[in-house]
């Protein structure tokens, strides 16, 4: 990254010859800083409104643990997804907190609550995709609230938390087996609905694809469906309906 291009757009705004928002244009578009077997975006979030996320499986622990001291160094803040406890206990950043069910590890959360995201599983089992999905929309600046095991296979315990999904802005629901609950939420509510199918379930849940072709398939229109497993992109998503305008 070239920091002397950078401080002369920092310098022009402040003697007034550039307009914040064409600076802004300007360092969206700023070159990667490559540490050789990574190239770290660390302007994403201007482009993208959402900063670049370490995905830590298939990477070793030192090259995870470099690029997020690099990130840390220029934003103060990370959020790693798939990482280990020893990949977190190795970081030794302040503030860096681990979510064991999903291997989140995050520091830096935005503490500015947006909204309402619900994130609801069909079972325990699914706990670790929502809590991916939670931990990330959270970090993101969003509010968010977490009901779990509220399944098809016994649905008074959804029923107790209609009040929860009326006050709801979007709705995250995680399921595996062949994966109803979605299509059951969506003929309760008005708000945008994100499916995420999980792989959980026997043998012909193959994985998690019956229940991807079910919310796929689902009779209520409009519902949003995740690759399988994908909670991290499902808090995303719920993160950016959650803080559209007006929204906030």
């Amino acid at each position: 990254m070239d920091n002397k291009k950078i401080k002369a757009v920092l310098q022009s705004v402040k003697s007034g010859k550039t307009p914040v928002n064409d600076a802004l244009e300007i360092l969206k578009h700023f070159p990667y800083e490559d540490i050789g077997y990574a190239k770290i975006d660390h302007h994403r979030h201007l482009r993208q409104g959402v900063p670049e996320v370490i995905f830590a499986s298939g990477k070793t622990d030192e090259q995870v643990i470099m690029i997020a001291r690099a990130m840390y160094k220029k934003s103060r803040s990370i959020l790693i997804s798939k990482a280990t406890e020893k990949i977190y206990n190795s970081l030794h950043i302040k503030g860096a907190l681990f979510h064991p069910a999903s291997g989140m590890v995050s520091v830096g959360e935005i503490k500015k609550n947006k909204g309402n995201v619900l994130i609801l599983t069909a079972g325990t089992s699914d706990i670790p995709v929502a809590e991916e999905a939670a931990v990330t929309a959270s970090f993101l600046g969003s509010k968010v609230h977490t009901v779990f095991d509220v399944g098809v296979a016994g649905l008074h315990r959804l029923m107790g938390n209609k009040d929860l999904i009326k006050e709801a802005r979007v709705i995250v629901v995680a399921a595996g087996m062949e994966g109803a609950l979605p299509s059951v939420i969506g003929g309760m509510t008005d708000k945008p609905i994100i499916a995420v199918p999980t792989s959980v379930g026997y043998g012909t849940s193959f994985g998690g694809i019956t229940a991807l072709f079910a919310m796929l398939n689902s009779c209520v229109p409009g519902i949003a469906v995740m690759n399988i497993d994908n909670g991290f992109g499902a808090g995303v998503l719920a993160h950016k309906i959650n803080t559209l305008s007006g929204n906030s």
